[in-house]
Formats: structure tokens, C-alpha cells, sequence
């Protein structure tokens, strides 16, 4: 619609042969067309009217004004009108105030309330709400203090808002304080508090109170759903996700990405494609977050292909879009594919971010490019990014594949950082491919004494000694375990399989289909010693017999789901096992077996990386 069919009809006003209008619209028609304007043109249109006709101090009309210019974008303008009003009330504050914090202006609008304070203009609990909105917990607790002297703590709406402001504090509680005395609870209320819980992984808490909802509308299953799925329970988010559907509520963009990001954390990449054909079918938006969101699912699922297909297809891609498929392809092995992409990224204009180089430094690391990862490394200094853990773990897996284990000590000694066990992992695990047991006991002498060794520490540390048929330093490493109170983590094994997941751990006789995965694995077992497999019982950690370390390692949890995957899908289907833990070197060479007896390709996901083992080979090169 243009400036001049807006006034056509009716108009806004008439005129006379001369330049004196004859007319003026009533104030209430005036709020109508302010109320109704489209566009920014329409607005100052309006303004310039109410400017000539001396109506710009007219506090109601100017109200509307800073509403519909906020609205539409333009809060420069609001300010200029909220600047221009005489002797401003309570209402014209709260909606500048309100229009900065929407705009996440905090700070702005934390200015503007102390200059309303000063002018001794006492705020009413719609300025209390709106200033809580974004507030941190500090101000929170300041303005809590000054709503509670003034009688508004009680308000439905100011009570909301600060339990809000507490949960995003994580002074959980404090907000289970407030909400609790709640005389009256609106589904807003509910959703605040179910929504802090979450946040803050009280996930059961957070249930009861969503079990005992009524109404529920889409915001509050998206707390619950993302709740699951950020707390590690990625099962239970998806069991919800589809309970939602069948509620007949609608999901949004925000469903989707919770959704999404628990089908990543499983790795099922049917149900990401089915949760894919959801959203096209029902016309969600796939935004920048959502094709993000997307890309990470496929890449963590296994299927590059449909990552990068998802990739080339949006048209909105930010850096982080870009992050999420750098590092996919890092993950997997494909290292040129992902430093090719960085430079197209930086081609456009594009600021790297940590995660850019977490992710390319990976990338060096799995392709071992020594040289190339110092470059990208010192690369960093350029764009201002401070290393990290992540990318000082990136540069000891770099040089511990190069063998270079003593310069990779040296180099961890000499962080400015804290390390972590996850970094001395990364070393002993070089250590245990190279057999250096000098170093291992350097490594885990220091973090004994740190107090930083982990179960996945002495595990390591006891491959090291089995792999070196040093049994007193296996059994000191487990009694050294038990003193500490650590337990190894048991290895655990998915598989999907119609859009069911089947978990496995080692020696399961659980399943219902047990008696055909183990007829499936003494079949798989004569054709890998038809083809010279001798198995690698050094890796055992009990000093059992050669029979016994055998029967051991034929029951590992990925052997199970992988015998699951040739009886349950047909001939030539790629097969996607998710584990838990770094598959173990046995494992590694039985699957790369299997590959080429079945002409499977069968894609691994373990703690570490992705492994594509095709016709007997993998994509890791044999370093993980």
C-alpha cells in the first residue's frame, strides 16, 4: 500500500482551497491509523501530521508512537519521540524501557530507569516486568528489593519475571522459593519455573510440575523437550517430542532444534531424516538455526551427505552454520574437504570463531598435517582467539600421531591454561600406540598427585601395560582404581534399526533376537580366521588364559551390534554403530575384517571420532 492510497479512504483529512485544514480526526482515529501502520513510511507520515497540527505532546498519541516505531524496527525513532515529550509519565518509561529490553538493550534500558527514579516517577509493575525480562541476577535482586518496598512482589506477572531472573541466575532455590508462594499460577508462570528447572537439570522437578499441567502450549513442551536433551537424556526428549505430536500441538522451530540435537547426541539417523520429511511436510521454517541444527544431526548420524546437501541449500548461513559443517567433516576424517571450506568461509567475509579452529585443528590432527596445524594454530593470534583446552587437545593428538610424545609433553607443561584429564588422555593414548611406558607413568604419576585421574586415565594406562605383558602394573593400576573409588565405565553399543535403537554391552544376553546375534557371530568369527585374524589378547586387562582372552574380546558390545545389523538389514546396507567409549585396536581390525568379507561399509561412532571402514580399511588410518 503506498503513502497516498493510506489516506485515500477515508482521509485523514480535508482541505480547502487554502492551505487552513478544515478537518481534524478525532484522537481515537489517530491511535487507529498509528495502531495500524504497515510500514515505516505510513509512520512518519502520521508523525509529520500530528507534528504539524501541534499534536506531538499529546501523551497517548505519543505512546502509540514510540509503540509502533519500536514495532516496526525502528527504535531510533522511538527515542527521539519518548526525547521530545513533555513531562513524561510513569507509561511513557515503561514503553521506552520496555522497547529497549526487547531489543536487548539492557543496559540503555537500565539507564532509563535510574533517570525515571531520579525524577521521582515511581515505576509500576509493568516497568518491574519489563525490566526483569533480560536483567542479570544481581540487578534482579536490586530491583526485587525495590518491587517488594513498593508492593508489587506480589503481582502475578513481577512474581514471574523474578523467578524467571532467578532460574536464568541458576539460584534455583530462590525461584522454587517464590514460585511456591504464588497465590495464583498462569501457564506463563508454570512454563518460567518448569523452564528454570530444566535449565538448571532438575529435570524430574520439572516433570511433575509439566505431568500436572493442564494446558500445556508449545513453549512449555519445548522447555521439557530441550530440558531432556541438554541434561543427557536424549531418549527421553525424543519420547516426548513424539507424545507432543500426538497432543495435536503443533512444534516450532525451537521443538525442532531440541529434537535434532537429541538425535545427534544418539546418533539415529533415521529418526533425524523422519523428524526432516516432519518439518517439509508441515512448512516449519528451516532458519539459519534450524539448518544448523541439521547439519549437526547428520553429521554426528553419520551421513556427510545429507549434511552438506542441507548445507548447499541455505541461503542464510552464519558462522556458526558454517562451524557445524567444518567440524562435521573434521569428525570424519575428510580434513581437505574441511580446510577447503574454511578458506571459502574466510573468502567471504566471514570471522572465524574457537570453535572454527576446534574444528579445523581437528581435521590436521585426524589427517596428521603436522605443519598445516601449527599454521592454523598460531593462525589464531591474527583473528584475537585465545587457545582452549579443546585446541591445545588438538595440537598433542597432532603431534602425539606424529610420535613426537616428549615435545607433546612439553608443550602440555607449558600451557597457560589449566589441563584437564581429557588432554592427558589425548597423550597417554599416543602413548599406548607408540608403547612409551616411560611417559605413561610420568602422566599418570602427575595426576594421581593432581587429583585428575579419571576411570578412561587408568583404563589407558592399564592397555599400556597389558599391551607390554606387564601384569603387575595392570593389577597395581585396578588396586590403585579401587582405593580411588573409580570404576571403568562399561562400553556400550547402539545400533538403529527401523527407527528403534538396540543398545549393547559386552557378553548381552538381553536382547530378544540374543540366539541369532550369536549364531550370526560364530559365523563371523570362522570367516575372519579364514582370513588370518589373530586376535589381540594383549589388550586384556585380566591375566586370564589365551582361550579366555578370546572368548573375552568376541562379546565387545560393537561386535554384538554389528552382528545385530547383518541379521536385521539387507545385503549391502551400510551399518552406523554408535559406542560410548574409543573402540578398542581388536575391535578396530575385526571390523576393518568385516568390511571386506561383506562388502559392508559400516560407520563407527566412538567417543573420539568417526571410523568408515570400507573393504578393509578406515578412514582414521589406523590412529585413534
Amino acid at each position: 500500500m503506498s503513502g497516498t492510497s493510506f489516506f485515500s479512504s477515508p482521509p485523514l483529512y480535508t482541505t480547502s482551497t487554502t492551505t487552513n485544514y478544515s478537518h481534524s480526526p478525532s484522537p481515537d482515529r489517530l491511535k487507529f491509523l498509528i495502531d495500524k501502520s504497515k510500514n515505516i513510511r505510513q509512520l512518519l507520515q502520521i508523525h509529520a501530521f500530528l507534528i504539524r497540527n501541534g499534536l506531538e505532546s499529546d501523551p497517548v498519541l505519543n505512546f502509540r508512537l514510540q509503540q509502533s516505531y519500536s514495532s516496526l524496527g525502528h527504535l531510533q525513532h522511538s527515542v527521539k519521540v519518548f526525547k521530545r515529550t513533555h513531562s513524561p509519565t510513569v507509561f511513557s518509561y515503561t514503553a521506552i524501557i520496555h522497547n529497549h529490553v526487547i531489543n536487548d538493550l539492557y543496559e540503555q534500558a537500565f539507564v532509563l530507569y535510574i533517570q525515571m527514579l531520579t525524577h521521582n516517577i515511581e515505576p509500576n509493575a509493568f516497568t518491574f516486568s519489563s525490566m526483569l525480562k533480560t536483567c542479570p541476577l544481581e540487578s534482579g535482586k536490586a530491583l526485587h528489593c525495590q518491587a517488594l518496598k513498593l508492593g508489587y512482589e506480589s503481582d502475578t506477572y513481577v512474581r514471574t519475571a523474578l523467578v524467571d531472573v532467578y532460574a536464568r541466575g541458576s539460584d534455583i532455590v530462590s525461584a522454587c522459593k517464590l514460585f511456591d508462594t504464588m497465590t495464583e499460577r498462569s501457564l506463563v508462570s508454570l512454563t518460567t519455573m518448569i523452564t528454570g528447572y530444566a535449565k538448571n537439570g532438575h529435570i524430574q522437578e520439572a516433570g511433575v510440575l509439566f505431568e500436572g499441567m493442564e494446558d500445556r502450549d508449545v513453549v512449555c513442551w519445548n522447555a521439557m523437550i530441550d530440558g531432556y536433551s541438554q541434561h543427557g537424556r536424549p531418549n527421553e526428549a525424543l519420547v516426548l517430542f513424539r507424545k507432543m505430536l500426538l497432543s495435536k500441538v503443533k512444534p516450532n522451530e525451537v521443538t525442532v532444534v531440541a529434537a535434532l540435537s537429541a538425535c545427534a547426541q544418539m546418533g539415529v539417523l533415521e529418526s533425524g531424516r523422519w523428524i526432516h520429511a516432519y518439518v517439509k511436510s508441515n512448512r516449519i521454517q528451516i532458519n539459519k538455526h534450524v539448518g544448523t541444527a541439521f547439519i549437526d544431526m547428520y553429521s554426528k548420524s553419520g551421513s556427510l551427505e545429507d549434511a552438506r546437501m542441507v548445507f548447499d541449500q541455505m541461503r542464510d548461513k552464519d558462522v556458526i552454520t558454517w562451524n557445524s559443517m567444518i567440524v562435521g567433516y573434521a569428525m570424519h576424517g575428510f580434513s581437505l574437504e574441511a580446510l577447503q571450506l574454511f578458506n571459502e568461509m574466510c573468502k567471504l567475509g566471514l570471522q572465524p570463531t574457537d570453535i572454527t579452529f576446534i574444528g579445523i585443528l581437528s581435521a590436521c590432527a585426524n589427517a596428521g598435517l603436522l605443519s598445516e596445524g601449527w599454521t592454523y594454530f598460531q593462525l589464531m593470534e591474527k583473528y584475537l582467539i585465545e587457545p582452549k583446552i579443546e585446541h591445545y587437545g588438538c595440537m598433542v593428538n597432532l603431534l602425539g600421531r606424529a610420535g613426537q610424545l616428549e615435545k607433546a609433553y612439553e608443550f602440555v607443561k607449558s600451557m597457560k591454561i589449566d589441563s584437564d584429564p581429557i588432554l592427558w588422555g589425548t597423550l597417554l593414548t599416543a602413548c599406548r600406540i607408540h608403547g612409551d611406558v616411560r611417559l605413561a607413568e610420568k602422566i599418570m604419576e602427575f595426576l594421581v598427585e593432581q587429583d585428575l585421574a579419571t576411570s578412561g586415565t587408568y583404563v589407558l594406562l592399564s592397555n599400556i601395560y597389558a599391551a607390554s605383558g606387564d601384569w603387575d602394573g595392570v593389577a597395581k593400576v585396578r588396586a590403585l582404581m579401587k582405593r580411588s573409588g573409580v570404576d571403568k565405565e562399561p562400553g556400550c553399543s547402539s545400533i538403529e534399526v527401523n527407527n528403534k535403537v538396540h543398545e549393547f554391552l559386552a557378553g548381552d544376553m538381553k536382547h530378544p533376537k540374543s540366539k541369532e546375534i550369536y549364531i550370526m557371530l560364530e559365523e563371523v568369527n570362522k570367516l575372519l580366521e579364514a582370513h588370518g585374524y589373530l586376535p589381540q589378547t594383549d589388550i586384556v586387562l585380566h591375566n586370564l588364559g589365551e582361550v579366555e582372552k578370546q572368548q573375552a574380546l568376541a562379546v565387545h558390545s560393537e561386535r554384538l551390534a554389528i552382528a545385530y545389523g547383518l541379521i536385521s538389514t539387507q545385503a549391502g546396507t551400510t551399518i552406523k554403530i554408535v559406542k560410548n567409549l574409543r573402540v578398542c585396536p581388536d575391535c578396530h581390525a575385526v571390523t576393518k575384517l568385516i568390511s571386506k568379507i561383506t562388502g559392508r561399509k559400516i560407520i563407527v561412532r566412538d567417543r573420539n571420532r568417526f571410523h568408515h571402514f570400507v573393504d578393509g580399511s578406515c578412514s582414521c588410518g589406523d590412529f585413534w
